[in-house]
C-alpha cells in the first residue's frame, strides 16, 4: 500500500494514490497538511466517540484558495442546535429521525450550492456514500474518504467524555461496517465512485492541522 515520502509535510490523496495509509507504523514525519483539489468532496467516517467532530472543527479551512466557501457538514452541529432548547430533556432515540433528517436536508443544500464540502458520515449507510459519489461525478470533482481508525476503547471513552454514547447495538453495527471499510482499503479496493481512501489513527489525525483546498 502506497505511503508518503518522509520528507514531506503535505499529502494529497487521490494523485497517483489511491488509498493512503498514515497508521503507525508511520514515516518518521507525519503529514500536517492534506491537500484537496478545489470542489472536491471529503467524507470523515469512524466509529462514534473516534474524534470526528473534533478533527473536522480543528483542520477545515472556511474558505479555498478561491476565497469561496468550504462547507462543514456534521451531523453533531445539527444534533447540538436541537438540544439547546427543550429537547435535551428527552432521550436522543426519541428526536433522532428529526436530526437525522436535518442532517441530509443540510448536505443536499450544501451539495446544491456547489464548491468544496466536508461531511461527518457515519460509516454505516452505503447509499450515502452512493448519494455522495454520485454527487462528486456528475460535478467532475473528487470525493475523498477518510478513516479514523481507533480501537473501540478509545471511542467508548470518547463517548463518555463528550457525555454522548450510542447503543450497544448501534455501536456493533459501526464496528462492523467500519471493519469492512477499513478491509476493502487495506486491499487496495475503494467505495464505488471515490477517488481515495485515507486511513488515519488517532496520532495521525491529532498531527493534521489543515485541509487546503487548491
Amino acid at each position: 500500500m502506497p505511503r508518503p515520502a518522509r520528507s514531506g509535510a503535505d499529502a494529497r490523496p487521490g494523485r497517483g494514490i489511491s488509498v493512503l495509509d498514515l497508521r503507525a507504523p508511520r514515516p518518521a514525519r507525519t503529514p500536517s497538511r492534506m491537500r484537496f483539489d478545489a470542489g472536491d468532496l471529503v467524507v470523515v467516517s469512524g466509529l462514534p466517540g473516534s474524534g470526528k467532530s473534533t478533527l473536522m472543527r480543528r483542520v477545515v479551512p472556511s474558505l479555498d484558495h478561491r476565497g469561496k466557501e468550504v462547507r462543514r457538514i456534521d451531523s453533531q452541529d445539527v444534533r447540538e442546535r436541537w438540544e439547546l432548547g427543550r429537547l435535551r430533556r428527552l432521550p436522543y432515540v426519541l428526536y433522532r429521525p428529526l436530526v437525522r433528517t436535518a442532517h441530509y436536508l443540510g448536505l443536499r443544500r450544501a451539495l446544491r450550492q456547489g464548491g468544496s464540502v466536508v461531511v461527518h458520515d457515519c460509516g454505516t449507510l452505503a447509499w450515502v456514500r452512493r448519494w455522495l459519489a454520485r454527487h462528486a461525478r456528475r460535478t467532475g470533482h473528487g470525493a475523498h474518504l477518510l478513516l479514523l481508525d481507533v480501537p473501540p476503547e478509545v471511542a467508548l471513552a470518547g463517548q463518555e467524555s463528550r457525555g454522548r454514547g450510542v447503543s450497544g447495538y448501534a455501536f456493533a453495527r459501526h464496528r462492523r461496517a467500519l471493519r469492512r471499510l477499513t478491509a476493502a482499503a487495506r486491499a487496495g479496493r475503494l467505495p464505488p465512485g471515490f477517488t481515495s481512501v485515507t486511513l488515519l489513527d488517532r496520532e495521525a489525525a491529532t498531527a493534521l492541522r489543515t485541509f487546503v483546498f487548491d
